[in-house]
């Protein structure tokens, strides 16, 4: 089983996908540069979360 993503994940990562979601894509690290420039999360963890979150939102998407 996998770790639950706290609200402040999710709703940065809805807030990501409603302003920006045709530029990021299914890879993650691409979705990590798209994110660092768009949101200011001042640790690596933070960013890696969101921008895994944002990748598994755009698999399933597809």
């Amino acid at each position: 089983m996998g770790r639950i993503k706290t609200k402040f994940i999710k709703r940065k990562t809805r807030e990501l996908n409603v302003l920006h979601g045709d530029s990021f894509t299914s890879d993650f690290d691409a979705n990590k540069k798209l994110t660092d420039k768009h949101v200011k999360v001042y640790s690596k963890k933070l960013r890696n979360i969101i921008a895994g979150y944002m990748t598994r939102l755009k698999k399933k998407e597809a």
